[in-house]
């Protein structure tokens, strides 16, 4: 059979990444490199980037001088699209964010690069259509009204999550409409698909999950440099994250238990706030705010990590638990999560429920039978969970999809 041609179109890719959609887009591209014909279309990306059978366009790489760069309106520096414009930004005015982690002018940035794609894409040869989140379904759009060929927006968050049910505004109808016009939507967890259908009107008969994987390491443990327990949060710190409910955690954790320590790995709009917070709880001789860490830091990290608990108030996948439990490291997590759907052994709360999250935390810290329990049932639960299977799944979809049109 005829291997499918896709022209995938993404916001981030390692080492060029602020979150879990950069990672997700490499696990899937290694993934399917050799089972598709891959080119992906990116506003940023390293020069030496290599993966084999995927032909990567960086819209920072391309030659400005060039006579196709003049006629994709390329020459200028205002239609750079760096991917430090962070797009998942509580404020509703993401035209507004500033600071060097968010940047400016998002919104413009998101139509340069649907511009500049489009353009792009007319010269080149494809079958299928893969948009990765809102910042890429414009261009999404535009190619498939320009081609004909059929669109999969592939869904890693939602306004939904980030804002709350009454979530509105400009990013919200792109990605209603994204839904509406799109022949297929990939969620990544069955928890994401309920909000498609119920939240943004998505027909349930194009909606189909498919989990995120993660990709093979080899674990090891480092020594502590100190004697306490370690409990993680792993993740931007942004509302949608619940880093607010991890302080109230620890310090309901430090009146049980107080022979423990917390560390916060991220970087976010919130993270002055939460440090001052820990001091106004009394906590802070207890807590490590670690800032921005990179893949190896966060190895490194989870290495010496004994629990991690993560209370989003809404995670379409959270990533983090199944990096923490390749390391063997059980997780205490939000009932509102995609990840939960595929650890069914972790330790469940509604995120809001600080006393039940507490609870679970000193269980394991203090019990040394359940932890042990935990721990392996950590490993089994994410040993299948691989990038591969995704891939399979997709290129599934992609042959289905082929076949319809």
């Amino acid at each position: 059979m005829t291997k499918p041609r896709i022209l995938m179109l993404g916001w981030e890719f390692p080492p060029v990444i602020s979150g879990g959609l950069g990672v997700a887009c490499e696990g899937l591209s290694r993934a399917l490199s050799g089972r598709v014909d891959l080119s992906f279309i990116l506003p940023q990306s390293e020069p030496a980037l290599c993966i084999d059978h995927v032909n990567f366009v960086g819209l920072d790489q391309l030659d400005r001088q060039s006579e196709k760069a003049q006629k994709l309106g390329i020459l200028t520096e205002t239609n750079f699209v760096p991917t430090n414009l962070h797009p998942y930004a509580d404020s509703r005015d993401h035209s507004a964010s500033s600071g060097p982690l968010y940047g400016s002018n998002i919104d413009a940035k998101v139509i340069d690069f649907a511009r500049i794609s489009a353009g792009l894409a007319d010269s080149m040869d494809f079958d299928i259509i893969h948009a990765h989140d809102w910042m890429t379904s414009l261009a999404g759009l535009e190619i498939k009204k320009r081609t004909g060929k059929p669109l999969i927006f592939h869904v890693h968050s939602l306004c939904h999550d980030r804002v709350g049910p009454a979530s509105g505004g400009w990013i919200n109808e792109i990605e209603k409409n994204a839904i509406r016009e799109s022949d297929l939507i990939v969620t990544v967890s069955h928890y994401t698909r309920e909000i498609c259908i119920k939240h943004y009107g998505a027909d349930p008969g194009k909606v189909i999950t498919i989990h995120n994987g993660v990709s093979p390491i080899d674990t090891y443990r480092s020594h502590k440099p100190f004697p306490e327990k370690l409990v993680l949060f792993l993740g931007r710190l942004t509302g949608q994250k619940g880093p607010e409910l991890f302080l109230k955690i620890a310090a309901k954790v430090i009146k049980q238990t107080p022979n423990i320590r917390f560390a916060m790995a991220g970087t976010g709009e919130k993270l002055q706030s939460l440090m001052t917070g820990s001091i106004h709880l009394g906590i802070q001789n207890h807590f490590h705010f670690t800032g921005f860490l990179d893949r190896r830091n966060v190895h490194r990290l989870l290495s010496m990590t004994d629990v991690l608990c993560m209370p989003s108030i809404s995670e379409p996948f959270g990533l983090c638990a199944l990096e923490a439990a390749q390391f063997g490291i059980p997780a205490v997590i939000s009932n509102q999560s995609g990840v939960s759907e595929i650890l069914p052994r972790a330790r469940k709360a509604d995120p809001w429920n600080t006393s039940l999250m507490a609870s679970h935390i000193v269980e394991l810290t203090t019990n040394d039978e359940e932890y042990l329990h935990a721990s392996q049932a950590a490993q089994e639960d994410q040993k299948d969970v691989t990038w591969d299977r995704a891939a399979s799944k997709l290129v599934d979809q992609y042959q289905k999809l082929l076949r319809s049109y």
